[in-house]
């Protein structure tokens, strides 16, 4: 279960190997909707339609590329909203520590 996303960090996109935490639970909703459960935290964070777009890509080992192209044609968006879109959500998974470095 990984794939390969950049940093939010660096302007130069350097690649790193990013998979969910084992103890982060995806479910999904009718209408479009789905959480991700922190069974640690027991915190629960609410995804719309493209954010579990590109957690089930994750969760498959997609990387940063092949998402922002399944997003680009799915959603008929340009190339660079898709990337804008996808950078910002991983810079949140990062920050609310949801993904982690592959080992």
């Amino acid at each position: 279960m990984a794939g390969k996303f950049w940093t939010k960090d660096t302007e130069e996109m350097d690649a790193v190997e990013l998979m969910p935490y084992d103890h982060i639970v995806f479910t999904e909703f009718d209408g479009g909707e789905g959480v991700l459960v922190d069974l640690n935290t027991k915190q629960y964070f609410q995804l719309n339609e493209t954010a579990m777009f590109v957690w089930r890509r994750l969760e498959t080992g997609k990387n940063f590329e092949e998402i922002v192209v399944e997003m680009a044609g799915e959603y008929e968006v340009t190339r660079e909203h898709a990337e804008e879109s996808v950078r910002k959500l991983l810079g949140n998974l990062q920050t609310f520590k949801l993904v982690q470095p592959r080992t």
